[in-house]
This record gives structure tokens, C-alpha cells and sequence, in this order.
């Protein structure tokens, strides 16, 4: 389901930029091309097909995000549809701080897991991630099994001003966000991270035991009292 939705999106961002091709085309000659004929509303930017081939490794991951259960590499980008099936999300997880602290708040279990995403949207609509209330949402699964929700414990008193974005993401537009977990220790050493959208399918990334990525100082100036 959730390619089929994936591939018709692409074609609906493609269709609307080939109208706004034609419209440009016939603006420049003095001609009404279809588009202004049709629709008065601007198409998006084109978007990469979904179904473009990434790079498979030993976990076979797919353009869609890899089949069920298979983990891609952290800092690996997937592709997923949006909230209520619209629009195509496209997620990179990017940085991982493990903490004591946040802020003023401490870990009931006794350590938070922040982890920053990069997320995009590459449709012609709107696209954001689907809310737990639904269905979807984040998970941390630690290496014997147990599953963890965003925000469990003391994790959602954890504020991280840059990165407190929500909402639908405009066409062609970018947020960066946060997710944090509170952990135990022993399900702190790595594992992990789960994404379900908007088909109720799911997306899987390797985390690193160890604070990793490009954002880790900032983070952890960040979660500063």
C-alpha cells in the first residue's frame, strides 16, 4: 500500500510540473497554456521519484525504506508516506546525545535518548508525520526486545527549542526535530529506532551507543539548564 501511495504522489508532484512548464512556455509567447486553463493554483517543485533505486546493503534496504524488520544505517534517508496518506515524508535521522539531564528535568528510568531528524517534503502537498493518536509515531526498541514510546517518562518535560517543530511541512521544505526517549541504562547502549506512517508501516535505523552526529555539541547546549 504504502509504495503505491508513494508512487502516486510522485506523479501527481510530476504532472503538476509539467504544467507549470507549459505555463511558463506559453507566458513567454503570449499564449494561454493548459495549466492556466485548469487550475490557477502554482505547481510544486518536482520531486525524485520514490521509486528511484537507493544503494542496497546487506539489510537489502528499498527506495520505500527497506522491507519490515530490515534496519537501514543511522544518517540514512527513507522515504515514507504522510499523516493520513498525504503527501511523501522523506526522514533522516542525523544525532544522537545521550544525557543525564535536560534541561531542569532528570530521566525517571535514567537516561534520555535525543535523537535529531531531518525531514522533508516531497510532494505536491503538505506532508507530516503520522500522530501516535493514529497509529503512528516513534519507538525506541533496545537490543533485548523492549520497546519504548517517544516521550515516555520524563522524556516529553525535555524541551529543545531548535528543534520544537511540528505541523505539515510546505512542498520542498525542511524541519529539523527531536525525538526523546527515557531509557534505562541497559537499553541506553544503543538499538533501535522505529517510525510507523501514515500506511502503518514501518521504517527502522540503527542508533549508535555513543553520542554521534553532526549536532551533538549543539544538542547538548541545548538540553543545558
Amino acid at each position: 500500500m504504502r509504495k503505491n501511495l508513494l508512487a502516486a504522489a510522485a506523479v501527481a508532484t510530476a504532472v503538476g510540473c509539467l504544467a507549470l512548464t507549459a505555463c511558463n512556455d506559453d507566458a513567454k509567447s503570449g499564449g494561454t497554456g493548459p495549466s492556466q486553463l485548469t487550475s490557477g493554483k502554482p505547481a510544486s517543485s518536482p520531486a525524485t521519484s520514490p521509486a528511484a533505486a537507493r544503494p542496497t546493503g546487506p539489510t537489502g534496504p528499498t527506495a520505500s525504506g527497506g522491507p519490515k524488520g530490515a534496519a537501514l544505517a543511522f544518517g540514512e534517508p527513507s522515504r515514507t508516506v504522510g499523516a493520513g496518506t498525504v503527501g511523501i515524508l522523506e526522514i533522516t535521522p542525523t544525532t544522537v546525545v545521550y544525557a543525564k539531564e535536560g534541561g531542569r528535568t532528570v530521566p525517571q528510568h535514567g537516561t534520555f535518548a535525543v535523537v535529531t531528524l531531518l525531514e522533508k517534503s516531497l510532494s505536491a502537498n503538505p506532508a507530516d508525520e503520522e500522530a501516535p493518536a493514529k497509529g503512528g509515531g516513534w519507538r525506541w526498541v533496545a537490543a533485548d526486545g523492549q520497546s519504548v514510546p517517544a516521550g515516555n517518562g520524563n522524556a516529553a518535560k525535555v524541551v529543545l527549542e531548535k528543534y520544537r517543530n511540528s505541523g505539515g511541512i510546505a512542498p520542498g521544505a525542511s524541519q529539523v526535530r527531536a525525538k526523546v526517549f527515557d531509557l534505562t541504562p541497559a537499553q541506553a547502549r544503543g538499538g533501535t529506532i522505529v517510525y510507523t506512517d501514515g500506511t502503518k508501516s514501518d521504517d527502522h535505523w540503527k542508533v549508535p551507543a555513543v553520542d554521534s552526529g553532526p549536532q551533538v555539541a549543539e544538542v547538548k547546549q541545548q538540553l543545558k539548564p
